[in-house]
């Protein structure tokens, strides 16, 4: 028997790191609803009492009222009150912003290796760099199950603190969760750390209790708890100065909670704030679209995908698979099927993902995979991967 632990952590949309990836996110939301060919990379950092906003964005006719986007995020994420430490009504906010380097404009406006009058030929991408994607069978979103609970924790949270339920929760928090795996199958979780910014007049022993029964229980289904699991809450004792007051934020923090928990390498590119000419961001997109549908059509239990671009070229210069032995053919067959089946040129991912819409702002917070409503969850190439596959007499 092969006893393993793995954790995953999740944080809430008051953290300080996420509250500048959905400004970014909503920025570029508000832009590219007016001017869906615009280019834009933000960068956002936060501090106690200030947000700055910084980047390159070019776009035709449409002016993006910063400040009004930045205190318009921090006031629906919470931070309504000078005893916060952080309100959306006197924080200074500062933006320095320029147009997208031309020299990046040339390769992405035109394609280096263009070899045909296609559009999506046309477009390249618009950083080297590589993209991961991942899917398995472990939970029904086919995502891994630590992931999946760590966001359950800090999505509830959220809940209970907006609904009133919990009055004295804040809007700063996180999650982590470690599941035991037997012979590489989840069984139990084994234990939950749960830390929640809270009103000061609360008592630590009333968080642990009312977080384990409204929080932790109402979100890890009880098939996986039993009395071996470990629950701590707020395990320093006090969490009341939270949010940038506490700690500063920065975009692309949380690139590991955007993504799968640690389940699969990561390229380093962050998500939030970039457009889709942005490999990093569109290609991550497009990799858990090829992932998901490999699992869905049973090829696999288990996909990991890397592709790999070259700045200012429309085709990826590698295309990787690895199923972890759970494949029904070998993986450089399930490489070629997906090459055949997924066009993964930039301009082909934006189309078919339909990414040139204002979809942004609902990604930056908890995980940008898993869940529904997005293009990319959705799994419409199985028909075409199983008819692939009558190639190989499967």
């Amino acid at each position: 028997m092969d006893k393993r632990y793995f954790t995953s952590e999740s944080v809430t949309e008051g953290h300080p790191d996420k509250v500048c990836d959905r400004i970014a996110d909503a920025i570029l939301d508000d832009i590219i609803a007016e001017d869906s060919s615009a280019r834009v990379a933000v960068e956002v950092c936060a501090t106690t009492g200030m947000v700055m906003v910084f980047g390159e964005v070019t776009t035709e006719n449409h002016y993006a009222d910063i400040p009004a986007i930045v205190r318009e995020v921090i006031k629906d994420i919470g931070y309504n009150d000078s005893s916060l430490g952080f309100d959306y009504k006197t924080c200074a906010v500062l933006s320095s912003i320029d147009e997208q380097s031309p020299d990046i404009a040339l390769g992405v406006n035109d394609a280096t290796d263009k070899d045909s009058d296609d559009e999506c030929d046309s477009i390249g991408a618009g950083d080297q760099g590589m993209m991961f994607g991942y899917a398995c069978d472990e939970t029904e979103e086919l995502m891994p199950l630590p992931i999946t609970l760590a966001h359950a924790l800090t999505k509830r949270l959220t809940e209970a603190r907006k609904s009133g339920e919990l009055e004295w929760l804040r809007p700063d928090g996180k999650a982590q969760v470690t599941v035991e795996y037997i012979d590489g199958v989840p069984e139990r979780v084994d234990t939950v750390v749960v830390s929640c910014q809270h009103a000061e007049y609360i008592d630590l022993e009333t968080i642990e209790h009312e977080i384990i029964e409204r929080v932790v229980n109402k979100a890890i289904p009880a098939e996986y708890l039993d009395d071996d699991t470990k629950i701590y809450v707020n395990p320093t004792g006090r969490f009341v100065i939270g949010g940038p007051m506490g700690d500063s934020g920065v975009t692309g923090r949380k690139i590991i909670v955007d993504t799968y928990g640690g389940f699969c390498p990561h390229g380093g590119g962050a998500l939030s704030g970039k457009d889709p000419t942005k490999v990093d961001r569109s290609a991550a997109y497009m990799a858990r679209y090829v992932c998901k549908n490999l699992v869905a059509s049973g090829i696999c239990r288990k996909a990991e995908l890397q592709v790999a671009y070259a700045i200012g070229m429309a085709h990826p210069v590698s295309v990787y698979v690895d199923t972890y032995g759970t494949g029904a053919l070998d993986d450089d067959k399930i490489a070629a099927i997906v090459s055949e089946v997924f066009d993964l040129r930039p301009m082909a991912i934006i189309k078919n993902l339909k990414l040139n819409q204002p979809i942004y702002g609902a990604t930056s917070n908890y995980g940008h995979f898993g869940r529904k409503g997005f293009s990319w969850e959705e799994t419409d190439k199985v028909d075409d991967i199983k008819a692939a596959l009558k190639k190989y007499n499967f």
